[in-house]
Order: structure tokens, then sequence, then C-alpha cells
């Protein structure tokens, strides 16, 4: 796991949807996640496995947010949760070892600890920055990266406000992918945004 981590914007235009996430992923995405909280059941299924065809034809990794059930009937690969989720153990459990499953700590060092001993696959961080998504506390030190990179024995995603250039200095202290929506599909030109990402982790 290394490079730009997706994550799809709350759009319930899912041709729009679409047509973004296609653009991003030719251009090269590591994984992409499907994160929309406030989609209907029906909304939820039509995006995610709109999705997932979308990343089998371009090879990507497809996570679904929190809908460990959605995640089982599409047989997707994997899902992430966060602290109000389904916990990463009962994930795990319910998707069996083959799939991946990742885990919010935000800026906790003992929620990574405990992901591990859960059994997740990858552990995230932040926020780091203010987000033009998602409000929450800013407060996310920049050295849990290096810590966890020296602890815990699992890759390591950042996330919160990322841009290319204040992503840098956390990449540098060993994060392993990069979580970004905005940058990404909110840029004026998606190509050029992600070749700026794709710089990140070509040193």
């Amino acid at each position: 796991m290394r490079g730009l981590y997706l994550v799809t914007p709350e759009w319930d235009d899912t041709a729009a949807l679409i047509a973004a996430t296609e653009q991003a992923l030719r251009a090269g995405v590591a994984m992409l996640q499907y994160r929309h909280k406030s989609a209907s059941p029906a909304l939820r299924h039509a995006q995610a496995s709109q999705l997932l065809a979308l990343c089998r034809r371009y090879r990507t990794p497809f996570i679904i947010n929190d809908h460990v059930a959605l995640c089982v009937e599409l047989d997707a690969d994997g899902v992430h949760v966060g602290g109000t989720d389904a916990s990463v153990a009962a994930a795990r459990q319910a998707l069996g070892d083959g799939k991946i499953v990742g885990a919010s700590c935000y800026g906790e060092r003992q929620l990574a600890r405990d992901a591990c001993a859960g059994g997740a696959s990858y552990v995230a961080f932040g926020g780091f920055y203010p987000s033009r998504v998602k409000e929450y506390p800013v407060t996310t030190p920049a050295d849990i990266v290096s810590w966890a990179k020296a602890e815990i024995a699992l890759p390591c995603v950042v996330i919160g406000g990322m841009t290319p250039l204040n992503a840098e200095p956390l990449v540098a202290r060993g994060a392993d992918m990069v979580a970004a929506i905005s940058s990404v599909y909110g840029a004026p030109v998606i190509d050029v945004a992600m070749h700026e990402f794709a710089r990140l982790f070509a040193r």
C-alpha cells in the first residue's frame, strides 16, 4: 500500500461521481474508498456497485466506508471503520482474512495498537489540517506518523485537509498513503492534481 488513497465526495449525482472517479483512476490511484454517509440504501448500493466495476477495470482496490454488510454483498475488497462504526475485530471476523480492513485512529496511539491487535490491514491518522469536507478537531501531531512507522507493523495513512504541499512532510516522516477528497474531486483539472500527488511518492 503506497500512494494516493482517494475517498469519494458525498455526491448524489452518480454520473458525475463515476466520470470524475474514472479520470482519477486513469491517472493512478492506489486505493479508492466509497464514503457517502447521507446516501439512502438504494443510492449507496447503486453507487458502490458502479464504483466497484470501475475499480475492477482499473485494477484498483475498492474499499467501502463503514458498511460491512454491503462489502460482503458486493464482494468489495474491504471496509474502513471509524470510532463509531463496527470494530476492527468484528469487521475482520465478518470479512475473513482475504479482505482489507482499515481503521481510523485519529490522533490516538492506543487506537492504533488496538486496531493492529484486532486484525487491521492499515491504520489511518488525522485530521492533520482543516478539511473542506469534514468538521473535526485539528489536533493530530505530525510525529504520530514517525511513531507509527516505528511501533505499528502496518501501513500508515494520513487524512484530513490533504494537499500535495501539506502532505509532503508527512510522507517524509513515513506515511505510506495520503487520503484525499477535495484536492482531487474539487481540483480545476483532476489530472494535474493527480500528477502532483504522484510526485510525493516518486522520490
